[in-house]
This record gives C-alpha cells, sequence and structure tokens, in this order.
C-alpha cells in the first residue's frame, strides 16, 4: 500500500461501497418490481417474503416501502460513485449521512419483521445487510481520511 492509499481512502473502500449501494438497489428494484406486478417475491425455504409483502407495513402513505428504498439507493449509489470516481469528500460525507439514516430505518423495518409482522423476508434481510455494511465501510472511510 502506498502513502497515497492510506491518505486517500477511496481505493479501499469506494469501489465497496459503491458495488453495496448498487447491491441494495437491485433488491429494491426486485421488491418494487414483484410488488407492482402483484406477485410474492421468491423466498425459497424461508416462506416468510410474501407474509412481510402483504402486511399493512409494505406501504407508507400510499407507496410501496420498495419504492422508497429504490430512491434510496439510487441517491446513496450517486454518492458512492462521485466519492470513489471523483474523489469528492462531500460525497463521502453524504454517504455516510444517508447510510446513517440508512441503518436507522432497516432497524426499524426489521424491527416490524421480527415483533410484528412475526415474518422475515430474506430479501429486506439482504438489503439491510447492504446497507449497514456500506455505512460501516463509510464510517472507516471517513475516519481513515481525517488521519
Amino acid at each position: 500500500m502506498t502513502d497515497d492509499d492510506r491518505r486517500d481512502p477511496r481505493g479501499r473502500f469506494g469501489i465497496v461501497t459503491t458495488i453495496l449501494a448498487l447491491a441494495g438497489l437491485a433488491i429494491a428494484s426486485y421488491l418494487l418490481a414483484v410488488r407492482v406486478l402483484g406477485e410474492a417475491p421468491a423466498c425459497g425455504p424461508v416462506k416468510g417474503c410474501e407474509t412481510v409483502a402483504t402486511s399493512e407495513y409494505a406501504t407508507l402513505f400510499g407507496l410501496p416501502v420498495a419504492l422508497y428504498g429504490v430512491a434510496f439507493s439510487i441517491a446513496l449509489a450517486a454518492a458512492c460513485l462521485a466519492w470513489w470516481r471523483r474523489a469528492e469528500r462531500r460525497a463521502l460525507y453524504v454517504a455516510y449521512a444517508l447510510g446513517l439514516a440508512g441503518v436507522f430505518a432497516v432497524a426499524y423495518l426489521t424491527y416490524l419483521e421480527l415483533f410484528v409482522i412475526e415474518a422475515i423476508c430474506v430479501w429486506c434481510v439482504s438489503y439491510a445487510v447492504t446497507i449497514t455494511a456500506g455505512w460501516v465501510l463509510a464510517i472507516l472511510a471517513v475516519r481513515s481520511a481525517s488521519d
């Protein structure tokens, strides 16, 4: 690792945070697509996705929660990409702030799955993992950038 790599954490974290944001976008897009088509998400042997997808908590203000996930993921992916490709430090801070908000949102949604709906959607859990992991990497990047 060169001295430049130590000072500029983009090389270590930028591509991974971007990939995680794009993975989250793909998951949210899939969930939105199946919702719009009126289908249940493919869940495999777990069998909780349909329960979660048809619960009263699957919409917010009359719109599918997955639509908010898509919009959020587009903004997050744009911030991560700007940080990674253009070394835009403000974009790193935006990715960090979005990630923090996203962690609160997926924590609440996971709480609903576990304790209110009493079903687990593997797609939702996977989305939560992408958001949380991306936020942790943004924390590390912010800390590395300030060293």
